[in-house]
């Protein structure tokens, strides 16, 4: 039984959904499905916390969630975030079950493919605090670059005011396209979608070099450990 905790957006947290029910029926049969529970947050409650900086707030809110959900019968959590993985530690001590790392599934892909530097695209809080970059290249041994301080702003910007709102527009595609590029030149070999609204936005054609969504990795490590179980 796979808990999520979502809701950080919806727009995502229904990707997971997808993905989840979709992997399964393809691995076995066409009337399977995700044995799942979700826990959906109020994303503006979750945005205005962020941006006070209240971590402590939200990590009460995250346990309180995980407690849930493990109650529940969850037999394994996954944070529908890349950004809320700031509390993924607390998270894991406070409950019995494990809970399955975004970062950690989209390193071992990385490594499959034989790439070691990666440029990381996400909120502001995942490409300048250190809970992210630093687990990738802590335990994983990446070298992590970001985007420029102009850069990182309209990354983080076109999340919030657009893509965690439902709008996909072309001139942001085209923003993130000019950003993923400058991370190229600066010697990317590949990019990390490092929020899981992005892929809403940005395809491998508008990268010069291959990309990595981390909602669909973070999702089908999910799968392959139901599967496995």
């Amino acid at each position: 039984m796979i808990g999520l905790i979502g809701g950080m957006s919806w727009e995502s947290s229904a990707e997971y959904y997808r993905i989840l029910n979709q992997g399964i029926r393809a691995r076995c049969g066409p009337t399977a499905s995700a044995r799942c529970i979700l826990w959906s947050f109020n994303f503006a409650e979750i945005e205005d916390l962020q941006h006070r900086g209240d971590w402590a707030g939200l990590e009460r809110l995250m346990v309180d969630a995980a407690k849930r959900l493990e109650t529940g019968g969850a037999e394994v959590l996954l944070i529908c975030t890349n950004t809320m993985h700031r509390m993924a530690d607390a998270v894991q001590s406070a409950v019995g079950v494990p809970l399955l790392h975004i970062a950690d599934a989209t390193a071992d892909d990385v490594k499959a493919a034989g790439f070691n530097k990666v440029g990381l695209l996400g909120t502001v809080f995942t490409m300048e605090q250190d809970f992210y970059k630093g687990r990738l290249a802590q335990r994983h041994g990446l070298e992590v670059i970001t985007p420029g301080a102009a850069d990182r702003e309209t990354v983080h910007r076109i999340i919030y005011e657009e893509l965690v709102a439902g709008l996909v527009l072309t001139a942001s595609r085209e923003a993130y396209r000019a950003v993923i590029a400058r991370l190229v030149e600066d010697g990317a070999e590949a990019i990390i979608l490092g929020c899981t609204e992005i892929m809403l936005l940005v395809q491998p054609e508008d990268s010069a070099v291959p990309l990595f969504d981390t909602t669909a990795l973070h999702a089908n490590a999910a799968i392959s450990m139901a599967i496995a179980e």
